[in-house]
């Protein structure tokens, strides 16, 4: 059974952490299989503005970009994505992140002579799906410097229990609530 934390919360008044929540539920016997946090492994990405699009001088297929991520300093960005261009929003990576779709931490680089300090991402970048045509497009009022996570509604982690036969009585959120309190949790 999966259930969100926020969903859990509607029913349980604790200041517990999704950690101390996790192995509660473990110790009362409904044993969890697994915890998706896409928020945690989302909050470094920012919500960025294309304020310049430009042919890269050697190479045919590349665009270099001056990107705003709210801080008023404009960041050039090497981009092969078809549909980067002037005025668009997308979802920035800065040096030093973690980019799940490809398993690497993000460095400065130079690409074909010109200097990139930061990515923009895809959805398959992000590890939030199979698309990788093109980087992902954010509406024209989604607020630049803003973290993409919260934006987007990423925040809440899934819970995903085992409900073994014998515990019907956790097959809804408010049961699981009801033995997270009477196990001291809230």
């Amino acid at each position: 059974m999966k259930f969100t934390l926020s969903w859990l919360k509607e029913h349980l008044d604790t200041t517990a952490s999704l950690s101390e929540i996790a192995d509660k539920l473990t110790m009362i016997g409904l044993e969890v299989e697994g915890v998706e946090d896409k928020g945690k492994m989302l909050a470094p990405y920012v919500i960025a503005r294309v304020v310049e699009a430009r042919q890269h001088p050697n190479a045919d297929r590349l665009r270099v970009c001056m990107v705003d991520t709210g801080d008023g300093k404009p960041i050039q960005v090497v981009c092969g994505a078809p549909n980067a261009r002037t005025g668009m929003k997308g979802v920035f990576a800065h040096a030093g992140d973690f980019i799940p779709g490809k398993n690497l931490v993000l460095k400065v680089g130079e690409i074909r002579g010109v200097k990139s300090e930061g990515m923009l991402l895809s959805a398959m970048e992000m590890g939030l799906g199979e698309d990788h045509d093109g980087i992902i497009e954010l509406p024209a009022d989604a607020p630049v410097g803003t973290p993409y996570a919260a934006w987007a509604g990423l925040g809440d982690p899934v819970l995903d229990i085992n409900l073994t036969p014998n515990r019907q009585d956790c097959a809804g959120v408010s049961g699981i609530a009801r033995d997270l309190a009477a196990a001291g949790l809230g």
